[in-house]
């Protein structure tokens, strides 16, 4: 973490520094090191290196590893077998293929689920969305992701449609690895999105194939109702300028 990219930590780092005691739980580490992340002072590819962390914390490393264990889960960091943790990097356009392939599996997923799906299946469904809400108040990123692809990935089986469920098998870790699902740095009420798995799961009761299966899709390539406060950070392109006749 000696790159002029990842100076800005450091500074965090310092200037954290009283804030935290040997009795630190790894909570607010990986607090620390996740905001690292969105704001770009620990930028894509730098390594973090949990020693230096910990002695400039002037903390043990135990709550340190805690916390980037964590964020690897959460699909924010990336472990190479020798070499460490390091910022995952991901291409927007490599994200935006992803969702582009997702979609037509959830529209299908969806219209074929709509004909066989069960009193049994809904409330497996539901539970899975209660599920999403108590990750949200325990403030645990990681079990929403979990929870959330669990959803789809039961939506895909209840379709009855072997290949379909095995290319979803095939594709869903690209998705979660690509942040094509469940994205972690979604800056959006979580609440709001487990509702609208709620919302997902009534219109699968409802029975209405066509209704379910343009909601699945809108979901999957991201123009469903739960704004994401990202969107509204991204700079608008200037109006290209008129020829003048």
């Amino acid at each position: 973490m000696a790159s002029k990219a990842s100076a800005g930590f450091v500074t965090t780092l310092a200037t954290n520094k009283d804030r935290f005691r040997k009795t630190l739980i790894s909570d607010q580490v990986y607090e620390l090191l996740r905001t690292a992340i969105v704001e770009g002072d620990l930028a894509p590819n730098e390594r973090v290196v949990e020693s230096e962390i910990a002695r400039r914390l002037g903390v043990s490393q135990a709550p340190v590893r805690e916390a980037v264990k964590q964020l690897a889960r959460e699909g924010l960091l990336m472990h190479v077998p020798r070499r460490g943790h390091f910022v995952i990097e991901i291409s927007s356009q490599d994200a935006e293929y992803a969702r582009q392939v997702r979609e037509p599996l959830e529209r299908l997923a969806a219209q074929l689920a709509t004909g066989r799906i069960t009193e049994e299946h809904l409330s497996e469904l539901d539970a899975l969305v209660e599920q999403m809400h108590d990750a949200v108040a325990a403030n645990d990123v990681s079990r929403f992701r979990d929870v959330d692809i669990e959803f789809h990935t039961r939506v895909a089986q209840i379709a009855g449609n072997p290949f379909l469920a095995r290319m979803w098998e095939v594709i869903e870790p690209s998705l979660r690895a690509l942040r094509a699902i469940s994205d972690p740095l979604f800056e959006g009420d979580r609440h709001a999105m487990a509702d609208e798995h709620g919302r997902l799961v009534s219109l699968l009761r409802a029975g209405d194939a066509d209704v379910a299966a343009a909601a699945f899709a809108d979901h999957a390539a991201g123009r469903g109702p739960v704004p994401d406060a990202r969107a509204a950070k991204k700079p608008r392109k200037a109006p290209a300028a008129r020829k003048r006749k």
